[in-house]
Parts: C-alpha cells; sequence; structure tokens
C-alpha cells in the first residue's frame, strides 16, 4: 500500500502562483509514475500532469506553459508549480501513485482562483 498526502493549495487571484506538494509513504519502492489530476464540479477527472520513472512528463494542454511537474525520486514526492492561473484552474487537486498493479490516490486539495 501507498499513502498520498497532498498539501499547498489554497486561494490564489488569476495570474497568481500556487505550489502543490505531495508525499508519500509505505510501499514507496513500487511507485513507477506520479502525477496530478483534477476535478471541478460537474466535470470529469482529467490529468493535470505526470511524470513517470523513465520517459516523458505529460501535460494537460491547457496547463502547457504554466504548470511544471517535478519529482523528488528518492522520497518519491511530487510537485505541481502552477504559474498565470485562471478561474479555469479551479478545481480539487488529486496526487496519483501508479505501481505495476495499483493506483493510489491522495485526498485531494482545492485550489480556488478567483478572477
Amino acid at each position: 500500500q501507498v499513502r498520498l498526502v497532498e498539501s499547498g493549495g489554497g486561494l490564489a487571484q488569476a495570474g497568481g502562483a500556487l505550489r502543490l506538494s505531495c508525499a508519500s509513504s509505505g510501499n514507496i519502492e513500487e511507485i513507477r509514475e506520479m502525477g496530478w489530476y483534477r476535478q471541478a464540479p460537474g466535470k470529469q477527472r482529467e490529468l493535470v500532469a505526470s511524470i513517470p520513472d523513465y520517459g516523458r512528463t505529460k501535460y494537460l494542454d491547457s496547463v502547457k506553459g504554466r504548470f511544471t511537474i517535478s519529482r523528488d525520486r528518492t522520497k518519491n514526492a511530487v510537485f505541481l508549480e502552477m504559474n498565470s492561473l485562471k478561474p479555469d484552474d479551479t478545481a480539487v487537486y488529486l496526487c496519483h501513485a501508479a505501481s505495476e498493479w495499483s493506483d493510489y490516490w491522495g485526498q485531494g486539495t482545492q485550489v480556488t482562483v478567483s478572477s
């Protein structure tokens, strides 16, 4: 089992910035990829960014150039630097970790961007 705990959400003005962090514990050696999803009210959950052990990072088209994902592999922590925030970025952001056979989710952290 892997446990994920997010931090860093909150309220920001349009054009502002926030940094999300996700700490993992448990069987972190089985993690092969980490990332961030988001879910806004009435909308489907969507992948914001992901970073695998090997390979390229992925970004949602609407956040490219504004968000940056990074990972501390020694601690299996993952971060999301969010700049030039827009009201459309308002959502609950969930940390995700994947192993070869399981998916793990954090509880989520609320990000609210005011116009």
